[in-house]
């Protein structure tokens, strides 16, 4: 509802210039006047609501001309508001209403503000007595508002005495601020001046300061608490309108200003605030009038459907590789952070003015900072210009001192105006480099300083390459994150590791960081992982050589720099081996060790990896991926200490580890004997001695079973269930599991296929729920009975594969669909060929994959699903007659194209 801000006669409501008047369209106040006595002199109710329909298309035709004009969004609003108001009283003086009634507007029509599709929120303010208790009273005020529906105008409204509002303030802050910011519209101008003479008395500062700070708290948890969601409300998320109109509203309450230049008179905002104010306002309108328009109803979130067509509506093109619609968002979320900065400072500043904590005690910390009950302060306001060398010095004061836990809104202010000091000079500034390096490398408080860092835009002040990613999307489906966002998500995850408190949450990352020295390092790594996104070309080289300049730059170098810089290089190498790649062949993991080259590398690689997936998504990490990562490094670690590949030693010792599980289970000697006479070495190698002993006693007595065996557990990683086929093979046996694992509600990470001596299928799966919100390991164990009667079902369906439904995607994969990709390659040995298929997630894939491969008889061996998000990145080891003629390759290719592509 209501919003405080500027009044019609504030000037700060006015960004930009105006038209020219001969050329551009008429004077919104000439046409507002031409409105006005039309409406007046309408004869009928359908003449005026004729009048009122046409005035305001009359007004939006206008706005439409003028594309990207904050100043034409701030014109527009309030000439709606005006039309609404000539409608109103048009109509009031139709209708017979009690004496000494008054029209009131509330809320944001009360501040002079309507949006295209905004509410019009009225009072009906009624003197004292009792006049709905006369039916020709009441039937006017009926009349009154059915009329307003009749004429067009969505209304909320209400019918209240002056006692009835003040008694109503006090239980509702909504109410309350509504209120706060009513005008008269028409009517009794005595009834409505006694209302806001006691509602000035009733109104309490201080108790509504402390309402609407909670009150805001909550609004911006519910919007991720981040003005750089993906899809951000452009009036409530952190950053939005209503952080503006807070600060009006707790400034009228208190009695300091109905106005941004009234709050600078008070000395509450410079300048240079009341122009960035203004600003970045006008650039919020702007946006949100265009979504009304563009949406055809009253929708705030730049939802991904609209995003592209309201960055059309302001005439924004794609260039350079880069969508209109990333250019809007990147707009958008400059002036959400410059108005989450503003918010703050102008907030802490009215809150001490209210509070009358301006002139507390204060302890020093030096010369130049002081304590103010927990908030950093500056000794004096030209601090950063007589010594530019305190801007970075601020944020190292804040990790050394105990007791701060936030700047004050005096030191905030003073960061804002010192933004045009941190220019190359001061990036070069050798002391400056070193209090850079010195915030690094603290032992506490890293986190904090650089998020306060970014969002007070000293980061991006002086790391000049982390400027550039402020506010960027990432249209990759899987990032749900802004990459400055990210980046320091990351720096967070990284920074967790090394503090014992949270040593349970990733135990081999905590034992790494133990014994890590120099862990700045890693975080200088964390910096600049992704700081080349959106440059074009591969960001990782792109990324390298800034690292590698930044470390130049600032006396880094020998090992430290080389570790850096490959980090950045090869910060997502582990991954794509780990989730793409076989790794129980030993000449994967010899040639990551040869890449790695050493145990320290490893260990940041594996500590930079870890943070990079979990700093992506919270739905993107999942036990599996947590268990590909630790495989592969425990294997990567063996071959760096020296140990040379011995496949049948390696065996050996599965087998015998599998044997010592299976007398623990209780299991009779021998009962491995049947299955393992059937089974070569690579299955061996490919199963953990866990697995190996699970299928022994699993299949000891169904070795030469005519029947499909289906055997289900919850996983070992305790997520999901894994789930073992043993059947006849067949072409189309992958493909069946894959239709019943859709059908149900399954989603595979992770396929095991072997095939024995005997010519039966022996196929391992990792599988978890593709929806619903129990995913507990007692909710999968209750799945079991079910999924092993179930599947035995339809394997033992002998009918024609169905064929595959193309299940719905999302709106985000709508927006920014994933090209559809199919690779097929021969490994380096020449002996089998590597499948990699990229694409948007949707229900059907894999088993829409699975017949094409079951149809030209291409042998599975391996599948390894990878779900970034909503897209995916499927590698599949296969084999086949098929894959050696050229010509029959390129029909494959061509079906699984269009097995894969989106819906026509």
């Amino acid at each position: 509802m209501p919003t405080a801000a500027p009044t019609r006669a504030d000037p700060a409501a006015v960004v930009g210039t105006r038209r020219d008047r001969k050329t551009g369209p008429a004077h919104p106040a000439a046409a507002a006047r031409l409105t006005r006595e039309r409406l007046a002199a309408a004869t009928t109710l359908a003449e005026l609501g004729d009048g009122v329909r046409s005035g305001k298309e009359a007004l939006l035709a206008r706005f439409r001309e003028d594309r990207a004009s904050t100043a034409a969004a701030s014109r527009l609003v309030r000439a709606l508001a005006r039309h609404a108001d000539a409608a109103l009283a048009a109509l009031w003086h139709r209708c017979e209403l009690p004496p000494g009634a008054t029209l009131v507007a509330v809320g944001g029509y009360g501040r002079g503000e309507l949006y295209p599709a905004s509410d019009v929120d009225v009072l009906v303010l009624l003197p004292g007595g009792d006049p709905l208790g006369q039916p020709r009273w009441r039937a006017g005020i009926e009349r009154f508002i059915a009329g307003c529906w009749d004429l067009g105008l969505e209304i909320g409204s209400a019918v209240r005495s002056v006692d009835e509002c003040l008694a109503e303030s006090a239980r509702d802050l909504t109410v309350q601020t509504a209120l706060l910011e009513s005008r008269r519209v028409c009517g009794a101008r005595r009834t409505f001046e006694d209302f806001r003479r006691a509602r000035d008395a009733a109104t309490d500062a201080a108790a509504f300061l402390r309402a609407k700070t909670a009150e805001m708290r909550q609004r911006h948890l519910k919007y991720e608490g981040t003005p750089y969601a993906l899809e951000p409300n452009c009036k409530e998320s952190p950053g939005g309108l209503r952080d503006l109109q807070v600060l009006i509203w707790v400034a009228r309450a208190a009695g300091l200003g109905h106005s941004w230049s009234e709050l600078a008179a008070r000395g509450l905002a410079t300048p240079y605030e009341l122009e960035q104010l203004r600003h970045n306002e006008g650039i919020l309108r702007l946006i949100r009038a265009r979504l009304h328009l563009v949406a055809g109803r009253r929708e705030d979130r730049l939802l991904f459907d609209l995003q592209t067509a309201v960055a059309e509506s302001f005439g924004l093109k794609p260039q350079r590789g880069q969508r209109n619609s990333e250019a809007l968002m990147h707009r958008y979320y400059w002036a959400a952070k410059a108005v989450t900065q503003l918010n703050q400072i102008l907030l802490l500043g009215i809150e001490e003015r209210i509070l009358g904590s301006e002139h507390q005690p204060m302890r020093p910390i030096d010369a130049d900072f002081l304590d103010r009950g927990g908030l950093l302060e500056v000794a004096r306001d030209s601090l950063y210009e007589e010594d530019p060398h305190a801007i970075l010095r601020t944020f190292l004061v804040f990790e050394q001192e105990a007791s701060i836990h936030g700047l004050s809104a005096r030191t905030l202010r003073a960061l804002y105006n010192a933004r045009d000091l941190m220019d190359t000079r001061f990036r070069h500034d050798p002391a400056n480099r070193a209090a850079f390096m010195a915030i690094l490398r603290q032992p506490q408080g890293i986190t904090h300083a650089f998020r306060l860092m970014n969002q007070t835009s000293v980061l991006g002040r002086y790391l000049w390459v982390f400027r550039r990613i402020v506010g960027r999307m990432q249209h990759d489906l899987f990032h749900v994150y802004t990459v400055d966002q990210h980046i320091l998500m990351v720096l967070r995850n990284m920074r967790r590791f090394f503090i014992p408190e949270h040593a349970h949450e990733y135990p081999l990352c905590s034992q790494l960081a133990v014994d890590f020295d120099r862990p700045w390092v890693l975080y200088v790594a964390a910096l600049f992982h992704d700081v080349a996104k959106g440059r074009g070309g591969d960001h990782s080289e792109l990324g390298a050589r800034d690292v590698r300049r930044f470390c130049r730059e600032h006396g880094v170098a020998g090992p430290d720099a080389e570790l850096a810089e490959f980090l950045v290089r090869h910060h997502l190498t582990m991954s794509r081996v780990a989730q793409k790649e076989d790794l129980s062949d030993p000449e994967v993991v010899a040639r990551f060790a040869r890449l790695v080259g050493s145990t320290r590398r490893l260990d940041a690689l594996y500590l930079l990896t870890v943070a990079d997936i979990r700093g992506t998504s919270p739905k993107v990490w999942n036990a599996w991926k947590a268990k590909l990562l630790h495989d592969l490094y425990h294997t990567t670690l063996r071959a760096l200490g020296g140990a040379q590949p011995n496949l049948q030693a390696d065996i050996e010792a599965r087998k015998l580890e599998a044997r010592q599980r299976l007398a623990l289970a209780s299991a009779l000697p021998g009962t491995e004997g049947p299955l393992w006479a059937t089974l070569d070495s690579r299955y061996f190698l490919r199963h953990d001695p866990a697995d190996i002993a699970w299928h022994a006693r699993a299949l000891w007595r169904h070795v030469d079973s005519t029947r499909p065996i289906v055997s289900a557990r919850p996983s070992p990683i305790g997520e999901g269930l894994q789930v073992v086929v043993y059947a006849p093979d067949r072409a189309d046996l992958f493909a069946r599991i894959c239709g019943y694992f859709d059908g149900a509600g399954f989603s595979i990470l992770d396929a095991r296929i072997h095939t024995t001596a005997k010519g039966y299928a022996l196929d391992t799966f990792q599988v978890v729920r593709a929806f619903g919100d129990d995913h507990g390991p007692a909710a999968y164990r209750d799945l079991i009975a079910l999924v092993e009667s179930r599947l035995l079902q339809a394997l033992l369906d002998e009918g024609p594969l169905p064929e595959p439904t193309r299940g719905r995607v999302s709106r985000r994969v709508r927006s920014f669909p994933v090209t559809p990709r199919v690779e097929l390659a021969p490994d380096e040995r020449g002996q089998r060929w590597l499948l990699t298929v990229s694409t948007s997630d949707r229900s059907g894939l894999l088993y829409g994959i699975a017949r094409v491969l079951a149809r030209h008889r291409i042998n599975l061996q391996l599948a390894k699903i990878t779900t970034l998000g909503e897209r995916v990145e499927d590698t599949f080891l296969v084999d086949g007659a098929a894959l050696g003629d050229a010509r029959e390759q390129l029909r494959i290719e061509a079906e699984l194209l269009d097995a894969i592509g989106p819906q026509r």
